[in-house]
């Protein structure tokens, strides 16, 4: 040691070996944690890609030869219209006509209802991808043995049809058309409610509002409800959405008559409920951004206060703001506990046709089909979970979006 009490010569060395050492390690345990976040981002998308896709075995209740002497797949519109009114009672057959015309219906869509009402599929077994990719002769010997008449396919469980049909009894013709239009309906709903009334708080708080105990009270509370577990927010809606403004939200004061509460516009205000604290929050972030400066010149030249919000604050605040809305919003598409307090419905058939319907939404349908013993309802669930993360990627691409596009204006 020197006078200074520098380590020199050999300690100097040790010391500077231990200070690299204590680096490394360092950098080790952040690129771990990168590690870990990956393998576990990773390892959710193969458990979801794994279950939509595979082989499936069915047999038909009924010998589609026994119907008609051409493959069904190669029936025309007119064909497939005489099987139904064939082989369906006339009461189910006007029950199907009266819901869609069948001349209206399109040639996949009535082909559906043939193997779906006549043919009757019944599943035997589905497989992950990787069993199919990997153990593909094996999963040929068991049909083999067990189900010797079973036909074997690799099924997609993701198709156009499964985006486009509504909800079924069975897996093998259940759509997410109805949950995907009201996660559409919520989100729509939470927006209009939450966006104005959370930008309206922060823009107070952050203007107007005096610095004093009660603001801070008032500050403080907002930040603690963002924590706030979501069923706590169902519990909210159920009272006093569902219950206490029933009139309002079943549609009542509007000469709606075949409604309760438990409707999509009181599910879109518990949403919206959700996400206020968090849209405050990001808004009030946005609006610190904004440089004092800018402030100062527009009162500088006579500006009111509201003038100097509207020309100046807002718009150099806007894209922050939009940002963090869209992604609150995005936490708001994937919640489920809200939904079943306020009443989300999980077997609908009929689209939602305004705010006053009854609903349900994608996490909804995803839990309940995971719930399922059979395991083509699992098959089905994961290729809702797809669904739903390209609904969840889209909304933050559009944060994205209009961020950028923002930014470039200023």
């Amino acid at each position: 040691m020197n006078k200074n009490n520098f380590p020199q010569g050999d300690a100097f060395r040790r010391e500077l070996d231990g200070r690299y050492r204590k680096a490394t390690i360092g950098q080790t345990a952040f690129l771990s944690a990168l590690l870990i976040a990956v393998i576990s981002l990773t390892a959710l998308l193969y458990n979801i890609v794994d279950g939509a896709f595979g082989y499936t075995a069915y047999e038909y209740k009924i010998d589609p030869s026994t119907i008609t002497s051409k493959p069904l797949n190669e029936l025309s519109q007119q064909e497939l219209v005489d099987v139904l009114k064939t082989n369906l009672s006339k009461g189910a057959y006007n029950k199907l006509n009266n819901e869609q015309a069948m001349e209206k219906r399109s040639q996949a869509d009535l082909l559906s209802l043939v193997l779906e009402r006549i043919i009757r599929i019944d599943t035997k077994g589905v497989w992950s991808l990787t069993e199919s990719l990997f153990h593909k002769a094996d999963i040929e010997a068991e049909i083999a043995e067990k189900y010797p008449d079973a036909k074997l396919e690799f099924r997609t469980w993701l198709t156009m049809s499964f985006l486009t049909t509504p909800m079924s009894s069975r897996a093998e013709f259940a759509g997410a058309r109805t949950a995907i239009l009201g996660s559409l309906w919520l989100v729509g709903i939470a927006i209009l409610f939450a966006l104005p009334i959370g930008v309206g708080a922060a823009v107070y708080l952050q203007e107007y509002a005096p610095k004093n105990l009660l603001t801070r009270i008032i500050q403080t509370n907002i930040n603690n409800l963002a924590g706030v577990p979501s069923i706590v927010y169902g519990m909210l809606g159920l009272a006093l959405f569902v219950r206490v403004l029933e009139p309002f939200t079943s549609g009542k004061l509007f000469g709606v008559t075949d409604s309760n509460g438990r409707t999509i516009l009181a599910a879109g205000l518990t949403m919206g409920v959700l996400v206020l604290p968090l849209i405050i929050i990001n808004a009030q972030e946005a609006i610190k951004a904004v440089p004092d400066s800018l402030r100062q010149a527009a009162y500088g030249v006579g500006a009111t206060r509201w003038q100097t919000i509207w020309h100046h604050v807002l718009p150099n605040s806007i894209a922050g703001i939009l940002t963090g809305t869209i992604l609150s919003i995005s936490r708001a598409i994937g919640e489920t506990a809200p939904l079943i307090v306020v009443g989300a419905s999980t077997f609908i058939t009929v689209d939602p046709q305004g705010p006053f319907s009854k609903f349900t939404a994608l996490p909804i349908q995803i839990f309940n089909w995971t719930t399922r013993a059979q395991p083509e309802f699992h098959a089905i669930a994961a290729s809702a979970i797809i669904v739903l993360m390209v609904m969840l990627l889209s909304l933050n691409a559009t944060a994205i979006l209009l961020r950028n596009r923002f930014q470039r204006r200023l």
